[in-house]
């Protein structure tokens, strides 16, 4: 994968648009969770006896909205595609990768890749199918007797479904599902620190990763400074036509830009961050956006917008804070910024959230930590020894002469 890594990046770049700093991105994240798995097989392992496998596990790649209800659109293809394989081939089952048929040539990369080190055949199987038969292939998929695990990244809604099928036929899941990640900007913080990495997290691959940051929540002492280092750094990285941000589809755009409207309809204002708002726009194109004055009455207030949208909220107290970054029923990844680790590790404790980062972006995934959700944002633990443990279980042998 490394060596073909310019190779791989143009097939990021021609289906969903990736510029070069996210195809790096995604392409190291990818390479590190590879080298990383494979240097954990043998330790993680362990027991009086090796754990039973499940066979033949299904990893359903993140869908297209036509497939069932309204899904995210392909963000991270070789992380997530090689992800929802990665643990249960190297714990030894044999897999079912579902692929997007919005990134084809990405999906059959990861195949390729395997095959060229050495995977046997049938170790690994890919599956592509139209929009119209998702519905029957996923059930048919979910229901076969050899399929013995589901894992899901992709939409809260979608996932909701293959759960529900699963459920039916009593078969575990593991579900990485949607977000609405908050940064939580304390008085105290690097502001310049802050901003760079809210920005980041925010308008990476144009908002649309599932830790993208949706809310930021600044202490109100701070928060005209830290507005204006804000603008400062969306149009130092965002303000030439070829660095604006590209989404998936129109139909994610129009979404988007409907959230905006909606939101602006209800009193919410747009933050002035450039001299022409619609400059550089296209049918996919769409500058960044901050939203101020965002009340619960809004649409954007609970949706994850999976685009390139930001709300900005000020708090006085840290209780005030908590509230509004719990205030929702996603629970996957959050940011807390300051140069207090004590009252920083006092808030994380009690963020609704599968991971806090502290003085760092929301769009956080190193191999070695555990990653998932809590609440709407799913269950179960891709990475580390806990991604391995997801396509193991445990079988109790006595013996007695």
């Amino acid at each position: 994968m490394d060596r073909r890594r310019a190779e791989l990046g143009e097939y990021m770049h021609h289906e969903i648009g990736a510029n070069k700093f996210y195809q790096d991105f995604i392409l190291g994240v990818t390479i590190e969770g590879l080298r990383d798995t494979a240097g954990g097989i043998a330790g993680a392992m362990t027991g009086a006896a090796p754990e039973s496998i499940h066979q033949v596990v299904l990893g359903i790649a993140p869908c297209n909205g036509a497939l069932l209800m309204h899904d995210g659109q392909r963000n991270a293809p070789y992380n997530l595609g090689l992800r929802s394989v990665l643990f249960a081939l190297a714990t030894g089952n044999t897999t079912i990768l579902k692929g997007s048929e919005y990134t084809p040539r990405c999906y059959w990369a990861i195949y390729d890749v395997l095959r060229e080190a050495g995977l046997p055949d049938g170790c690994l199987n890919l599956l592509f199918h139209s929009p119209a038969e998702a519905a029957s292939t996923i059930d048919s998929l979910v229901s076969h007797p050899l399929v013995k695990k589901i894992n899901f990244t992709g939409s809260t809604g979608v996932g909701r479904i293959i759960s529900a099928t699963a459920g039916k036929h009593l078969k575990p899941v593991l579900m990485e599902l949607g977000g609405k990640a908050s940064a939580i900007v304390l008085k105290d913080a690097d502001l310049e620190q802050a901003a760079r990495h809210c920005v980041q997290g925010a308008f990476l691959n144009a908002g649309q990763i599932c830790m993208s940051t949706e809310r930021i929540i600044v202490h109100e002492s701070i928060a005209s400074e830290f507005q204006d280092l804000l603008g400062h750094v969306i149009r130092k990285n965002f303000g030439t036509a070829h660095d604006t941000p590209a989404v998936v589809t129109s139909a994610s755009a129009s979404r988007n830009r409907d959230l905006i409207s909606d939101a602006i309809s209800k009193g919410a204002h747009q933050v002035k961050i450039f001299g022409d708002e619609h400059a550089h726009e296209t049918e996919t194109k769409m500058r960044p956006v901050v939203l101020g004055n965002v009340k619960k009455n809004m649409d954007i207030y609970s949706q994850e917008s999976f685009g390139p949208s930001v709300s900005l909220f000020t708090f006085q107290t840290h209780r005030e804070a908590l509230d509004l970054a719990n205030d929702t029923e996603y629970g996957l990844t959050a940011s807390i910024f300051s140069k207090d680790l004590k009252a920083a590790f006092d808030l994380a404790n009690d963020l609704e959230s599968g991971a806090v980062h502290i003085n760092s972006m929301t769009v956080h995934d190193e191999s070695s930590l555990p990653h998932g959700g809590v609440k709407d944002s799913g269950f179960g633990r891709f990475n580390g020894s806990q991604g391995l443990d997801e396509f193991l279980y445990y079988k109790t042998v006595t013996w007695m002469e």
